[in-house]
């Protein structure tokens, strides 16, 4: 975690205040379990250690904010993820003239986490086929393997009804297969949460109905104090439970960023009114 304290030419560039700033979150953060977090003083206004470490801020001795941002490791590297691929769009130009395209089914998404290569075995779900990946391919070329943040189309080995909102991962490596999430949950609308309303929960690319099944407790932001809870207003953060109407292919958000995220869509307005991380 980076945090900039900018506007640091309205305090005369003070170490003392910029040192006090750093203490206060080094403490706050320790709450939050958060262990690597670097610091950086910065004036937007006059670009001191935004690009060029400027002439005001000598007593600073790191990186500037461009240096840190750039030699910093991609979320995917920091641990080994399993394979994780959501449908996105069944690809079938079924041309009977072209003998390459007659059959052609290519599975086409974005590749969350992990890595995949023609020949591993995968399993499909919710329908739980195993099979072998024949092909990856890009705009029409084959590639020997693909990673994650990678959009492709995979080709298995046999044929099985698949549909947008199904998953794709490697055999033996199987997320947690769920019809009920346990979620830290934001609430971003202005209309409270209604546990008598129904909701729709967005997971990758697959869409469930849901309910509220119930609210541990709502956060303190200021104490990270856990306080009881019947609803929750725009902004509050908390501990709930969602019933889900078709089941979800989750990771834990601590584990799997992509398959541990998900949105709440409130279904009259199509807005999106929560977002949560699994756990």
């Amino acid at each position: 975690m980076v945090v900039a304290i900018n506007k640091m030419d309205l305090v005369d560039y003070s170490q003392d205040i910029f040192d006090r700033i750093r203490s206060d979150y080094t403490a706050f953060a320790a709450g939050l379990g958060i262990e690597d977090v670097r610091f950086i003083p910065m004036s937007a206004l006059n670009g001191d250690m935004i690009v060029d470490r400027g002439e005001r801020l000598d007593w600073y001795q790191g990186p500037t904010l461009i240096e840190l941002l750039e030699a910093a490791t991609t979320s995917h590297v920091a641990q080994e993820e399993s394979f994780r691929f959501p449908v996105q769009y069944v690809c079938r130009p079924q041309d009977s003239a072209n003998p390459e395209l007659h059959d052609y089914r290519g599975f086409m998404g974005r590749v969350e986490s992990g890595v995949i290569a023609i020949g591993d075995a995968v399993t499909v779900l919710p329908a739980g086929r195993e099979t072998r990946v024949k092909d990856i391919q890009v705009m029409g070329q084959s590639l020997p393997s693909a990673f994650a943040e990678q959009s492709v189309a995979l080709l298995l080995e046999d044929e099985i009804d698949i549909s947008r909102g199904d998953m794709i991962v490697k055999t033996g490596e199987l997320p947690n297969v769920t019809k009920q999430i346990d979620a830290m949950l934001c609430w971003l609308s202005e209309l409270p949460l209604d546990p008598r309303r129904k909701y729709l929960i967005r997971h990758t690319t697959r869409d469930s109905k849901a309910v509220l099944a119930g609210i541990a407790f709502r956060m303190d932001i200021n104490t990270m104090a856990h306080r009881a809870a019947e609803k929750l207003a725009m902004n509050d953060i908390a501990r709930v439970s969602f019933k889900l109407a078709q089941p979800i292919f989750a990771d834990s958000y601590a584990n799997n960023r992509g398959t541990g995220a998900f949105i709440v869509i409130d279904e009259s307005s199509n807005n999106t009114v929560g977002a949560g991380m699994i756990i």
